[in-house]
């Protein structure tokens, strides 16, 4: 036991005096009745489970005496030679439990050992635990009685082997039965060990009826035996058994035949040769087919756990109830003997250990806090063994149950702590939080799956539970100051609620100062920041009180007002406790700052300023609804050109906000994000009505029709042999993606210009907004820099408004009101006479109708958009143009220049959009024109180089597959490649594409 004599923690230092005993407690013991005072009796459920048999606690009992005294006597160093306690007595001494002090025999038997003070006091301060010798004299008294002896009448040394069998309960008559049949087997087995033998099966052999004083006391001790066979290889094996093996089905029948007749167990018999034969079978079995000299019957789980704690239950006084008797270290070496039998290692030990010392405890009257600090420690030892050891299965299994069973037991005090300790048993609470969190600790980081998972340094086990602890206590506390109010309440008239409310924010505030200078002490130690999380569980519970009694509230009253001032009190004397609990914490408080939402002395104030607030936004959406379907959109309705219904909305938000900053409160920092973000919903949805049903750039760009070929020998004659209706579909089709065209180009304009106005107006308010804050008496420069105070979902949608509307019209534009210009006209049949002058020449007006309508600030964004759509178009026809449109290399020229003059007209003579934005724009159609006049040969042969790297070579020698069309144009893109082919007027594109692809001459 040498790794418990370690250096001890201060905190249980101070439980001993200066003598080294241990300071009174029992007037302290939180194991008793909350009302009478008087110690009462707790009992806990086996951590190891059921052994599903009737084997009585005697009867394992004396089992595990058995296996004691065995492993004891076949460890000695001489033979085991069998001495009579008749022999053993003295006749001057009234002790007949002494033994000789001079017996040769005895003396050197591991059995035998005597004991002295020294080696008896050693684990006892180990454990921090009190001498026996500094009790009282009845306690020798009592042992004597027993037959252990003690105090000064000690004539002789005690043996261990006395004591056990003592504090086991085993007769002088059934220890010299054990020890004679011990002898027995050795005489008759020399020089076998205890393992080497299944001991059970031994001893049955060993005696008969005329041994016992009757033959009921023969059955019954027949029976035992029996059932510890059945136990140990049928029930809970070592190993599996499988209920069709013929060695356990004898071993069943043996065992049901002996129930109704007593076994005959001579060596001659066969029943006796029969369960020789089936017991050595089953118990010689092991996990990898060998075959070993130890026999395994009584080291099944929980089996041999359940024998286990009959020998540690040796460890504590019978006499005095919950200690642990002096001898504890010599007792405990003795029953480390029977280990291999049991199959008990150290991590075993200690578990169960822990538990014998922690169960005896709460088993006793729960006064010798001695043992639970005693468990504290042990379980140290625990928590170092389960970093390994908690990968065995059994031991898994033991750990989980045994550390439920104390975290169970510790939580029941340590959630409600207030009803469990006082001033006068800290010491003792600091233990039990210190089982309780190590318990936890085990549970989680040793055996539990879903932690390993996880990165550890994301769960602070120890944090976590002081924090469950803490607040469930708090709120019990809390609900008992509750009781006491609702009380109050049943035996007056309502109007005392108010008075109430105030008792009990007084009852509060000393509970916290409580809390701060009993227990927050203790807690810290494992949650830096008890305190603080204890007040913000008080000021939780009492907010939702006063939560119920503000509902209530229509007016402001005096009575109201003192409720109020007497909750803003408690509440600064919390906030007060947390901050000085946190001043060394990682972020100075702030998260548990943050779990106390204020309710100050305005609450109610604020409650009907926030009504106020729902009145307003809700009167605001309700003229949108109303009046925004009446607007025209038209242009001239004012000199801005933007929609009158714009400035309707605004005004009604300015007035609100005026109205806002005129009430009577101190509250307008906290209450003014409401308004806004109730405003900026409003808004935001007269600004997505704005651009609904615009339509977008996509949905005016029509599909591009099926790649073909035209004649090159038809002279354009192609228009007779063309599809009818192709041009008509083109235009359908930009209509039906569209739907109704009610949306003319001055209205789009409107419409932008009304977004841009919103935008700017917008910003203006939240400027207003500022400086109105800043003038209010209770509001403070830093925070009115925190707040909130933008309309971030208006001015996004107008943003994003103002983007959708300046393509939507550009490409309406292009696509939609010019497309009899553009898809009808441009390149149809003689390039040289469907040049661009014609688009030119109708685009111009509306670029000029836009100048006079829309904002100087929008209008260079419109324009530009236009510009791109016209970009967008003129690609459209020379790629995707159809079978209408056909190109030869000398047209490249002619194709050049009606760019230029498109960019021309966009330049304006340095009077439009700036030459830098003009030339980006046309970056793409720059890139395109020179494949229009190189040569088809080379048009032919990159296109094949371009098959070949996308599909392989193997490809682009046969008939190799049709690159997608994307419509995303560029020289490098196969795609465009054979759309300029596919427009190409000669005779080699047509041979290549109708060899390669099977394209017609002629439609």
């Amino acid at each position: 036991m040498s790794r418990l004599l370690r250096v001890r923690d201060p905190y249980r230092e101070s439980r001993q005096d200066s003598n080294g005993g241990s300071a009174s407690h029992c007037n302290t013991s939180f194991g008793h009745d909350t009302v009478t005072g008087t110690p009462f009796l707790e009992d806990l459920p086996s951590p190891y489970g059921s052994l599903d048999c009737d084997l009585s606690d005697k009867d394992l009992r004396e089992t595990a005496y058995e296996i004691f005294v065995g492993a004891c006597r076949t460890s000695g160093s001489k033979p085991l030679t069998y001495i009579p306690q008749s022999e053993k007595g003295n006749s001057n001494t009234p002790d007949r439990l002494l033994s000789s002090a001079s017996s040769s025999s005895s003396s050197s038997l591991g059995l035998h050992r005597s004991l002295t003070s020294t080696a008896a006091s050693k684990m006892k301060k180990a454990f921090g635990l009190k001498s026996s010798s500094s009790s009282s004299t009845k306690k020798s008294g009592d042992l004597r009685e027993n037959g252990v002896g003690g105090g000064k009448q000690r004539k002789r040394p005690v043996t261990v082997g006395e004591m056990v069998r003592v504090q086991m309960g085993v007769s002088e008559k059934t220890d010299n039965r054990i020890r004679k049949g011990l002898l027995r087997v050795s005489a008759g087995q020399l020089g076998k060990r205890i393992e080497s033998m299944v001991l059970p099966l031994e001893l049955l052999q060993q005696f008969k009826t005329s041994d016992f004083p009757d033959h009921l006391e023969y059955e019954a001790w027949q029976s035992r035996l029996l059932k510890i066979l059945e136990v140990g290889l049928l029930l809970h094996p070592h190993l599996p058994v499988d209920k069709s093996d013929p060695a356990a089905q004898r071993l069943r029948q043996i065992i049901r035949g002996a129930s109704d007749r007593p076994l005959e167990t001579g060596k001659n018999s066969e029943s006796m040769q029969v369960l020789r034969s089936a017991v050595m079978s089953l118990s010689s079995r092991s996990f990898d087919g060998s075959t070993y000299e130890a026999y395994h019957w009584a080291d099944g789980f929980p089996l041999n756990l359940h024998l286990y704690q009959m020998l540690l239950e040796v460890c504590f006084d019978n006499t005095e109830e919950g200690s642990i008797i002096e001898e504890v270290e010599e007792v405990l070496d003795m029953i480390k003997k029977t280990w291999i039998i049991l199959g008990i290692n150290q991590e075993l030990h200690n578990l169960c250990f822990t538990w014998a010392i922690f169960h005896r405890f709460v088993t006793s009257s729960q006064l010798d806090t001695d043992l639970l600090f005693a468990a504290d420690d042990q379980l140290i030892e625990v928590t170092k063994d389960a970093k390994t050891a908690a990968k065995d299965k059994v031991y898994s299994k033991v750990l989980s149950s045994i550390l439920s069973l104390i975290m169970g037991w510790a939580e029941k005090r340590l959630l409600a702590y207030h009803d469990t300790f006082n001033s006068g048993n800290l010491d003792t609470m600091e233990c039990i939080v210190s089982l309780g969190v190590s318990a936890a600790k085990i549970l989680v980081e040793d055996i539990s799956h879903e932690y390993r998972r996880k990165r550890r340094e994301e769960v602070d086990v120890a944090r976590n539970r002081i924090d469950t602890y803490i607040r469930s206590s708090l709120r019990t506390a809390f609900a008992q100051k509750m009781e006491q109010a609702d009380s109050i309440r049943r035996s007056k008239n309502s109007a005392c609620s108010i008075h109430v409310l105030s008792i009990l924010a007084k009852d509060i505030g000393d509970l916290a100062r409580k809390e701060k200078e009993q227990f927050s002490p203790i807690l810290k130690k494992w949650h830096p920041l008890a305190a603080g999380v204890a007040v913000a569980t008080l000021h939780a519970c009492y907010g939702n009180e006063l939560k119920q009694f503000i509902s209530g509230v229509t007016e402001l009253t005096p009575d109201s007002v003192q409720v109020l001032k007497d909750a803003d009190k408690l509440e600064k004397s919390l906030v007060q406790i947390a901050v000085e609990d946190s001043v060394d914490s990682d972020d100075g408080g702030k998260g548990i700052i943050r779990e106390m939402p204020p309710y100050d002395a305005e609450y109610t104030v604020a409650n009907l300023a926030r009504e106020w607030i729902k009145t307003r936004v809700g009167r605001l959406k309700e003229w949108i609804d109303r009046n925004l379907q009446q607007e025209t959109w038209k242009p001239k309705a004012n000199k801005h050109n933007f929609a009158p219904s714009a400035v309707d909305v605004l005004r009604i938000v300015d007035e609100a906000l005026d109205a806002f900053f005129r009430l009577p409160i101190s509250m307008h920092p906290v209450l003014l994000p409401d308004l806004v973000s109730g405003l900026d919903r409003s808004i935001q949805q007269y600004l997505s009505r704005v651009k609904t049903g615009c339509g977008t750039k996509n949905g005016f760009v029509p599909a591009l029709p099926p790649l073909t070929r035209c004649t090159i020998d038809s002279k354009f004659g192609w228009k007779k042999k063309e599809k009818p209706g192709h041009t008509l579909k083109m235009k359908s089709q930009v209509k039906a993606l569209n739907g109704n065209d009610a949306f003319s180009l001055p209205q789009l304009c409107v419409r932008m210009n009304t977004l841009h106005h919103f935008r700017n107006e917008l910003e203006n308010l939240e400027k207003k907004m500022v400086t109105s804050l800043r003038n209010v008496e209770s509001a403070q420069s830093d925070v009115v820099n925190g707040l909130n105070m933008r309309f971030d979902q208006s001015l996004s949608s107008c943003q994003e408004g103002m983007q959708q509307l300046c393509e939507a019209t550009a490409y309406k534009l292009i696509f939609n009101d010019l497309s009899h210009v553009l898809y009808d006209y441009l390149y149809m049949g003689d390039v040289t006479a469907t040049r661009i002058e014609a688009l030119l020449k109708e685009l111009d007006p509306s670029l000029e109708m836009i100048s006079s309508i829309v904002h100087d600030r929008v209008k260079n964004r419109l324009i530009t958009a236009i510009m791109k759509a016209s970009f967008d178009g003129f690609l459209l026809v020379l790629l995707g143009g159809g079978p209408s449109r056909a190109f030869t290399k000398q047209d490249s020229q002619i194709l050049e220049d009606d760019f230029k003059a498109i960019k021309d007209l966009y330049l304006a003579d340095g009077d439009g959009l700036p030459e830098e934005l003009v030339e980006k724009a046309s970056t793409q159609v720059r890139n395109i024109l020179p494949l229009f006049r190189t040569d088809t040969e080379s048009l032919i042969g990159r296109f094949k180089q371009m098959i070949s790297e996308a599909y392989g070579a193997a490809a682009a020698k046969s008939k190799p597959p049709i690159p997608p069309t994307t419509g995303r144009w560029n020289p490098t893109e196969p795609n465009t490649i054979l759309c300029v082919l596919c427009h190409r007027n000669d005779e080699t594109s047509s041979k290549y594409l109708k060899k390669t692809y099977g394209f017609p001459k002629k439609l």
